[in-house]
């Protein structure tokens, strides 16, 4: 295996079910041991696209697999503690900020009305203005956001069950089980809306749901279970997704990444690829980051390849973001790297506080919002 230093642990869900988690540590693989690869050293660069720091911000330490929720001008993010904010991506200050009181394990997902997370003692938690409006327990853990959409809470759990919630009052309108795998991962999965099919990764699958009946309605492989043992068969989907219209593009944990036509369902290719974390695209291309910190750009019509960069190897890299001409993407030390989306070229390097960027970055409006393990959350206005 590429990635090292997995945290394995024991999910205590249902009675008769035994799953083992596996934690890929963002730049645990490349950092900190004396036979680790040497992290490519960061050469000079000329800041062709201008960049300011606008605000910076507090969360509170992050080890757990969060996901910055962007509604509009709004950002979501929390901390280990259970502190949950909503940002003005704009300035920083808070909209609001609750509490919570018991930490978390996986958030944050929002639709700019609602947030929600999932904390450690696995309830989902509903937010609004402020407030907390209701809790409910889960059969399992889950460490992928909740995801709010047409006033339901969706949560996929790490017993491959999906979970529908009324998003004012927390009824349970609906849940949908999946046979299970004996490994899963300790990472934000797939879970999107594309038209009015409710979107879900499940093992190396993509599958459509009837997001009022948690029915299925297609699904489709993306990668396949290969190896010898459990852990070399693991291809779970990995957030996040690049998604054009009606097609959506995703990764499989260190197996492939392909594309489907959500609205029939049907695989419209696959490509062999080794990496950990989520992809992002525009009409044309799709981005990626391998395990060893190799950046690639693929053709989203076929997968082709198109530029390949070695300048970030072994860094610790996140999934990337498109953000104009650039992709930025954050590595171990607390840097986020603007590369630009045409030949993979270095565009400029933005400076947080040194410990790893913990969150794919995001794009809210025109600010480009980094989240790191020690709880810094950084706002950049690049030019």
């Amino acid at each position: 295996m590429i990635v090292k230093g997995f945290n394995a642990l024991t999910l205590a869900g249902r009675a008769s079910l035994a799953i083992i988690l596996i934690a890929p540590l963002a730049g645990c693989a490349y950092f900190g041991g004396s036979n680790r690869p040497k992290p490519a050293e960061l050469q000079p660069v000329t800041a062709l696209v201008p960049a300011r720091l606008s605000w910076t911000g507090r969360i509170g330490t992050v080890n757990f697999p969060l996901a910055v929720s962007v509604s509009a001008e709004a950002v979501g993010v929390a901390g280990d503690d259970g502190t949950v904010a909503l940002l003005d991506a704009r300035t920083g200050r808070d909209i609001w900020r609750v509490a919570l009181g018991t930490p978390i394990a996986a958030g944050v997902g929002g639709d700019g009305k609602v947030l929600a997370v999932v904390t450690r003692g696995n309830d989902v938690v509903a937010l609004q203005d402020g407030r907390e409006l209701w809790r409910q327990k889960l059969n399992a853990q889950a460490f992928t956001a909740p995801f709010v959409a047409g006033e339901r809470v969706f949560v996929l759990a790490a017993d491959r069950s999906v979970n529908a919630f009324d998003g004012q009052t927390g009824r349970k309108l609906w849940t949908q089980q999946r046979p299970t795998e004996p490994l899963v991962l300790r990472q934000s999965g797939v879970m999107l809306a594309i038209g009015d099919t409710l979107v879900v990764g499940l093992a190396g699958r993509l599958a459509g749901l009837n997001p009022s009946t948690g029915g299925v309605l297609w699904e489709t492989p993306i990668a396949s279970p290969r190896g010898i043992n459990d852990v070399e068969r693991l291809v779970d989907l990995v957030g996040r997704v690049s998604r054009d219209g009606g097609v959506v593009c995703a990764r499989a944990f260190q197996a492939s990444i392909g594309c489907v036509n959500a609205a029939r369902g049907n695989l419209l290719w696959t490509r062999p690829a080794n990496g950990i974390h989520g992809i992002d695209g525009d009409d044309r291309l799709l981005f990626g980051t391998e395990a060893d910190g190799t950046v690639i750009a693929w053709k989203r019509a076929d997968g082709e390849r198109v530029w390949s960069s070695e300048r970030l190897r072994y860094r610790g890299l996140t999934a990337p973001v498109v953000a104009g001409r650039s992709i930025a993407i954050g590595d171990a030390t607390g840097f986020v790297h603007l590369m630009a989306r045409e030949d993979g070229s270095l565009l400029n390097r933005l400076v947080t506080d040194g410990s790893p960027v913990v969150a794919a970055p995001v794009l809210a409006a025109t600010t480009l919002i980094a989240v790191t393990r020690n709880g810094g959350v950084y706002g950049f206005q690049p030019e």
